[in-house]
C-alpha cells in the first residue's frame, strides 16, 4: 500500500498544477481579449474619420 500513496500523490499534484495553468491561461484570455477591445474601439475611430474625410 505504501507504494499506491506517492502515485496517488503525484496525480493530486498534477491535478494542482492543471487547475493553475487553467486559471492562467483563463486569465491571460480575458486580458487580451480586453486589449483587442481597447485596440477595436481606438482604430475604428480613427477608420471612421478618414472615411469621413
Amino acid at each position: 500500500m505504501s507504494e499506491k500513496s506517492p502515485k496517488a500523490g503525484a496525480g493530486q499534484a498534477a491535478q494542482t498544477r492543471e487547475a493553475r495553468l487553467k486559471a492562467a491561461l483563463k486569465a491571460n484570455l480575458a486580458r487580451r481579449k480586453e486589449q483587442a477591445r481597447g485596440k477595436t474601439g481606438g482604430g475604428a475611430d480613427k477608420t471612421k474619420t478618414k472615411t469621413e474625410d
